[in-house]
């Protein structure tokens, strides 16, 4: 079999991972892969951001102002305020794009970016990472795009945790989908 297919065949979100965490320059490695991406007009709509250590916490304290919690309830504040410290190392994928761009709409760029944080997550897996993306309510609050420093034309599509896969999460795979009933033919 084609080692992409078995890749993407194999692939699952790991959402408990261990302490440790790739460099930056594996990672690097890894998106002038993922980078690869269909991308129309050579725009490179995209860019990620590592959160690691202090940053996570930041983040974590963007969320739980993004939530207004805040006094009213001390505890939900907290438990959304611990959530990024789940991975040592938060990839926050942000979508850059140019507004009314001639050829390519906002939407095709925000898939091209969409597009480079999945063939990311893929690479991460079979690196024998542990990676889960993950969104929420309040990805795009301006609390949280001023503590990742996103400039005008940018937005969050989510984050990537990573960290290390805990010992036998390898073996569990998921069987592949049955496609069949997501599959049209037009003749």
């Amino acid at each position: 079999m084609r080692p992409v297919l078995e890749a993407a065949r194999a692939r699952r979100s790991v959402s408990k991972v261990t302490d440790v965490a790739p460099d930056d320059a594996e990672l690097l490695e890894l998106l002038g892969a993922a980078g690869r991406v269909a991308d129309h007009a050579a725009l490179h709509p995209w860019r990620v951001i590592a959160l690691r250590g202090d940053a996570r916490e930041r983040l974590g304290a963007a969320l739980a102002e993004a939530s207004g919690l805040g006094a009213s309830d001390e505890r939900s504040a907290a438990k959304l305020a611990a959530k990024p410290l789940r991975a040592p190392l938060l990839l926050a994928v942000v979508a850059v794009r140019t507004p009314d761009h001639h050829k390519v709409p906002e939407w095709e760029q925000d898939a091209t970016a969409a597009g480079v944080a999945h063939l990311l997550s893929l690479l991460l897996d079979e690196a024998g990472w542990g990676v889960m993306w993950r969104t929420g309510p309040h990805t795009r609050h301006p609390a949280v795009a001023a503590m990742h420093g996103l400039g005008e034309h940018e937005a969050l599509l989510g984050w990537l945790y990573v960290g290390g896969r805990p010992a036998g999460r390898r073996d569990e795979r998921r069987v592949p989908r049955d496609a069949s009933d997501r599959f049209t033919t037009l003749e």
